[in-house]
């Protein structure tokens, strides 16, 4: 089912400009196997590995076929993590912006309280983690009267973590008339399991091309316990990569290597689940606008970081999990980019390292430590680098974001303001349309309205003298 270009599906005016600015010029295999198929709402079991481009491949039919007119709910995207949660909801909003999709995500850890007033207002993708969707459920905060489209993404992780049985406690409470489609990078026989119990005669696609090594260079450092970080020092001298991911099993190990990083004056942050939410999210964060060039991480980081530019991984410690070494190197090489994934292999994690061969279906090639000479020829690029910010060359969300401006209105619910109303005042100021208009969100006490097409200036110093539904409101650019 292979597609030259993403036109060829009948896609929206909005979904292609947004996909051309996105800079999706050709689908990969995954999203040319899927598209179609959900697009025809058949029930999909896929067969993926991590960086194929299976969030977009479910995204782009969605997006597609929401009713921008619903307020309620019409996708239900499960993950296992909070920061895939995220990346999920972001990517969707990206792809659906100039539709006007509204994403939100909810998971654990994060205020009840402000999800359930966001679920209030019109949502057309829900993406969260299994425990706080069934919260919201329980609650009677997530209304899923309307859902047509359900993905469980990732289902491999949820059976590792011990979620299936909320997953399957979710699927029953949505309507029976759906689309399901999973993903997962490998198919137990749980999974199997429930996919033949909840989906309607649903269609196997497997994506066998992803774990190769023509956009990554897999290799690997056979070195002495005591000799890893200074092998570390050495490797990053002379690879001297423009970002890097530098994977450990532990937090312990993760602190221990990032103090060691930042006492040599690495640009470095570390990331793994003894971390606060907020204070997570922030470093990735910084990761993705090249605040800084290292990041120490368990395997938490793993799921969930689309940084396009990650030029080199380590694996500190050999992963203990084969399908982990997939995740781990799979951040690298992506968007059409090359890679390269290094494996630190010491005398008692060997016995790792035979079962991730097997399972990716080749050998990691064998290389000679640096050499003192190589390493002194490097230094001086490195230290120069190292003075220098990390500059993000495919960013997304800022790009996508750069003709956006989000605008604060100092009235909302209490002042019985509707979003259209502000349609109407807005897209009644010369030369600014319905379409200049993104998505809307009214609180009790104030709203927030994208302006989009670099129309937000405009909008702002008419506003000044313009009322909305008779009343005058303060409008100022909105601080994020």
């Amino acid at each position: 089912m292979n597609e030259g270009n993403f036109k060829s599906y009948q896609l929206s005016d909005e979904l292609i400009k947004a996909l051309d600015v996105l800079k999706y010029n050709k689908p990969t295999e995954v999203q040319s196997e899927v598209i179609p198929r959900v697009l025809e709402n058949q029930d999909l079991i896929v067969k993926s590995q991590t960086g194929s481009g299976k969030t977009a491949a479910f995204a782009i039919p969605i997006c597609e076929r929401m009713v921008w007119e619903e307020n309620k709910p019409q996708t239900l995207v499960l993950t296992p993590t909070r920061e895939l949660a995220a990346q999920v909801r972001e990517d969707i909003t990206n792809i659906g912006r100039f539709k006007r999709i509204k994403a939100l995500a909810v998971y654990g850890k994060a205020p009840f309280a402000i999800q359930k007033d966001e679920l209030k207002q019109k949502t057309h993708v829900v993406v969260g983690t299994p425990g706080r969707v069934m919260d919201h459920i329980e609650k009677d905060t997530l209304n899923l009267d309307q859902i047509k489209y359900l993905v469980i993404d990732e289902a491999d992780e949820m059976l590792r973590m011990g979620f299936l049985d909320e997953v399957e406690a979710i699927i029953k409470q949505v309507p029976s008339n759906r689309v399901t489609t999973l993903y997962s990078a490998t198919l137990p026989k749980e999974i199997e399991k429930l996919c033949h119990k909840y989906m309607h005669d649903p269609i196997n696609v497997e994506i066998t091309t992803e774990v190769t090594t023509d956009s990554i260079e897999h290799s690997l450092f056979e070195v002495k316990k005591d000799s890893k970080m200074e092998l570390l020092k050495d490797v990053t001298i002379v690879e001297n990569p423009d970002s890097c991911i530098i994977f450990c099993n532990t937090q312990e190990q993760v602190n221990e290597v990032s103090t060691e990083l930042e006492q040599s004056h690495y640009s470095c942050e570390q990331i793994h689940g003894g971390l606060e939410q907020e204070k997570r999210f922030a470093v990735m964060e910084g990761f993705k606008l090249g605040e800084f060039r290292y990041l120490v991480a368990t395997d938490v980081a793993a799921r969930g970081i689309d940084v396009d530019n990650v030029s080199l991984v380590i694996n500190f410690d050999v992963p203990m999990e084969k399908e982990s070494y997939v995740h781990r190197t799979g951040r690298t090489g992506r968007a059409g980019n090359k890679g390269k994934a290094i494996t630190f292999v010491t005398d008692s994690q060997g016995k790792y390292l035979r079962p991730i061969e097997k399972y990716i279906g080749f050998e990691l090639r064998k290389r000679e430590l640096p050499s003192k000479e190589e390493v002194m020829e490097a230094k001086e690029a490195f230290d120069k680098k190292m003075q220098e910010r990390r500059i993000v060359k495919n960013n997304k969300t800022a790009r996508i974001n750069q003709d956006i401006m989000k605008l604060h209105f100092s009235g909302g619910k209490k002042k019985k303001i509707r979003a259209v109303d502000l349609v109407g005042t807005i897209s009644n100021i010369p030369n600014v349309t319905a379409d200049d208009i993104g998505i809307i969100t009214i609180k009790d006490n104030w709203s927030y309205v994208d302006i989009l097409n670099g129309k937000g200036s405009l909008v702002l110093e008419a506003m000044e003298h313009t009322k909305v539904k008779g009343k005058k409101l303060k409008v100022s650019r909105a601080m994020k």
